[in-house]
């Protein structure tokens, strides 16, 4: 009897880290973290910051992380049920039904509401593109998953649109070089997603979903599509070093990744294999980040 006090306070404390894994599965972490480190590199990357502003800094990564999980929770109570005939999304919190669609909408509801009027702290600009950006991914992108591979290009705007949102915060302003950094994740994506979808073909089949560019599915014509959006990064890539936001040093280090991204491309148009596509998809997954910190690493303080 004199362990029951303490068996309690076990179970308590294990639904408690239970709760915390779907909430963490909800807001999609790895995938929200990323996104939202793209906006404070750009945010830092803007002429007008000229030191760390650390309270600046949270505002926009816990607002960002907020609006951000409030669109994956949307996401994820849109496609609770083809979520549960995936091998890859069974096990999340709504597909799984640990948590009900009302907590999942009540969640979103709350989370994307305090994000935008955290991003608000900047001015209203930014907290209208963060709207803008929850809004065409929970309610444009996830419904046209089902219809077309025109999707892809569709959530290629809210996926690169923190860019911009952590420019202008730091800028007060849209100028070239958001629009520079922006066009950097914008083409960035589409050999990663693409990718992705390579891999899980069969379960995005299952459930009716369309992201590869060729309606038959992993194609030479995927892959071809995939190599020309990584050699679109070429141009992309150079942009920040003629518009005086970044030096020679990291010219030399994106025009690198980006032929990597190419090399990785092309041996997937040559293997026409999942062991190429994981490839590609992981020299994505380092592509971006190293791209962003070498950029503020040589940026050029004006």
């Amino acid at each position: 009897m004199l362990r029951q006090p303490e068996t309690l306070e076990r179970s308590s404390s294990f639904k408690i880290a239970s709760k915390l894994q779907d909430i963490k599965l909800l807001i999609k972490f790895n995938l929200s973290f990323m996104v939202v480190f793209s906006a404070v590199i750009s945010y830092l990357l803007a002429p007008k910051v000229t030191q760390y502003d650390w309270k600046a800094i949270m505002i926009l990564f816990v607002g960002g992380m907020l609006v951000t999980g409030s669109a994956n929770a949307i996401n994820q109570v849109v496609e609770k049920d083809t979520d549960a005939i995936m091998k890859r999304t069974a096990n999340r919190p709504i597909a799984a039904g640990r948590m009900s669609v009302k907590e999942g909408w009540i969640f979103a509801i709350l989370t994307g509401t305090a994000g935008v009027l955290m991003l608000w702290h900047f001015n209203f600009l930014r907290a209208a593109l963060s709207a803008f950006s929850l809004f065409v991914y929970a309610f444009i992108y996830t419904p046209l998953k089902k219809v077309s591979s025109v999707s892809v290009l569709v959530g290629a705007f809210p996926g690169a649109l923190p860019c911009l949102i952590g420019w202008a915060a730091g800028n007060d302003d849209l100028s070239a070089g958001g629009w520079a950094l922006f066009a950097l994740q914008f083409f960035w994506q589409f050999p990663h997603f693409w990718a992705i979808a390579w891999i899980a073909h069969k379960d995005y089949s299952i459930a009716g979903f369309k992201l590869l560019p060729s309606s038959e599915g992993p194609t030479k014509f995927s892959a071809i599509q995939a190599i020309i959006y990584s050699l679109l990064l070429l141009p992309v890539g150079v942009l920040p070093y003629f518009l005086e936001m970044s030096g020679m040093m990291s010219l030399i280090i994106v025009l690198l990744a980006n032929l990597l991204m190419i090399m990785q491309c092309v041996r997937l148009y040559r293997e026409m294999s999942i062991r190429a596509a994981r490839r590609v998809m992981f020299s994505s997954y380092i592509y971006l980040p190293v791209v962003l910190l070498v950029l503020l690493a040589d940026k050029i303080n004006v």
